[in-house]
């Protein structure tokens, strides 16, 4: 809702517009001076002036003009008077104001030639949200178990009011989820906001959140809306929340509890109605053990806990993946597009995703720029992925003669020589893939081979084929 500030010396003017306005779903501020006018506009959010330039005490209009533009230079100000004096207004439009009024007002004249300017103010206060972050909706990408219970969450909590907390690995797409449930919600007319709050230092979190007043602090040269205040309305989505100092965790918390915020270096209280999203890679309760999250906030944040599955979960996911991000990051290149060959997928699955899909599209980024063919193949992918250790130097080596110990450095480098059989390539990767997963469990066959998702009579097969072996062990 748009707020008019009126500033004129007569009360009956003053109360003319502004019951006028209020009656057309305005709000209004009123003030019998410049000097009561300026102070109205530091307290208040103000869209539009409404200026009368005679005056009698103090400050006349332009004078007010000139000083509102100074210290709010986007302030659209629209100037009115009795007399209709072409100089004057030649004067005050180069000064800045935006029109040109005469008394008798007609508020529904007024709404029709100020319309524009109130529009370019909803577009500059949306501009400045996106100006930093632009929130790109992807569609979530496959069918697997886990994405399919995923979207099932999603479209469980997105209709009630309910607070959110996402957790999961960096990179499995938290805020993708986050806006996911805002777009299936009730709040997806209004605004999405995100922020980052391990991206920002703890003396500038607190101005993100709850906005500042001009002069609250170094370099606070113009006031300015916090993120609460911007999605009011729609959704805040508190990525990384487990980073937030425990001051501005306080201070989230009261917003939560009463729905109302102040900004920095401000007085005024301000009513907001957002839902809040927050997301972590950090295990919170062992925070909150550690003491370095309030375990009050914990239990508002977390009525609908969702967990992100890594990658390495939803493996079968990968080909899809891959050939979203393929198509989708060609459309912005110039070279000629290239295809995956299907060999190449194999290889992609039997990575373990420690960036999850964030370093998938990374890799097939890479891939579609620095392969110089028009078809992606398996040996690039592994190349990419520094999958393929390198063969040990025999020149009877057929691939079935290296065994794999625990702690055996494997050289990343890759052999691929023509007519290198790409079953050879294949088993080589699996191999360094079953290795790797074993020394992360520390050689516990039953979570290696839930993590790998195969069967444990499956995994023994495999090592002994590969002669995988734990270190100082004859089994």
């Amino acid at each position: 809702m748009e707020t008019f500030l009126i500033v004129d010396d007569e009360k009956n003017i003053l109360k003319m517009l502004s019951l006028g306005l209020e009656m057309r779903g305005y709000q209004t501020l009123t003030a019998a001076s410049g000097e009561e006018a300026l102070q109205q506009a530091m307290k208040s959010d103000v869209d539009l002036v409404l200026l009368d330039i005679r005056m009698e005490d103090g400050m006349d209009g332009v004078q007010t003009l000139v000083k509102l533009r100074e210290r709010y230079p986007e302030l659209n100000v629209v100037m009115m008077s009795a007399q209709q004096d072409i100089e004057i207004a030649v004067k005050t439009m180069e000064l800045g104001a935006k029109r040109y009024i005469t008394k008798p007002i007609d508020i529904d004249k007024i709404l029709s030639s100020v319309q524009p300017f109130l529009e370019i103010s909803r577009l500059s206060q949306e501009n400045e949200i996106l100006k930093s972050q632009i929130v790109r909706i992807d569609e979530m990408v496959g069918e697997s178990t886990a994405i399919k219970h995923l979207r099932s969450q999603i479209n469980r909590v997105a209709g009630s009011r309910l607070g959110v907390l996402i957790s999961g690995e960096n990179g499995t797409g938290k805020q993708l989820v986050a806006n996911a449930i805002h777009e299936k919600s009730e709040r997806a007319a209004k605004t999405f906001i995100p922020l980052n709050c391990a991206a920002l230092p703890d003396e500038l979190i607190e101005s993100e959140l709850f906005g500042h007043e001009r002069g609250a602090f170094t370099g606070a040269d113009s006031r300015r809306q916090g993120r609460f205040e911007l999605a009011d309305g729609g959704t805040l989505f508190l990525d990384e929340i487990g980073d937030m100092s425990l001051k501005a965790q306080a201070k989230v918390l009261r917003v939560i509890e009463t729905g109302e915020v102040e900004r920095l270096g401000g007085n005024q209280i301000r009513t907001v109605d957002v839902r809040i999203i927050a997301a972590t890679n950090k295990n919170l309760p062992e925070e909150i053990e550690n003491g370095r999250f309030r375990r009050d906030l914990f239990y508002r944040l977390n009525v609908v806990p969702i967990a992100v599955p890594p990658l390495r979960e939803r493996t079968e996911d990968v080909p899809s993946l891959v050939k979203y991000f393929a198509e989708r990051l060609q459309l912005n290149m110039a070279s000629t597009p290239k295809a995956i060959d299907p060999g190449a997928y194999a290889v992609f699955q039997s990575y373990h995703w420690p960036g999850n899909i964030r370093e998938l599209k990374n890799i097939v980024e890479r891939l579609l720029i620095m392969v110089n063919r028009d078809v992606v193949m398996a040996p690039d992918v592994a190349e990419a992925l520094s999958l393929v250790p390198q063969v040990p130097s025999s020149p009877n080596f057929d691939g079935d003669t290296t065994e794999y110990h625990g702690s055996q450095a494997l050289p990343n480098s890759v052999l691929y020589k023509p007519g290198t059989p790409l079953s050879q390539m294949m088993d080589t990767a699996e191999a360094q893939c079953i290795l790797t997963a074993l020394e992360e469990f520390n050689w516990n066959i039953r979570r290696t081979a839930e993590a790998l998702e195969v069967e444990r009579s499956n995994l023994y097969k495999k090592m002994n084929k590969y002669g995988i072996s734990r270190p100082n062990s004859e089994d």
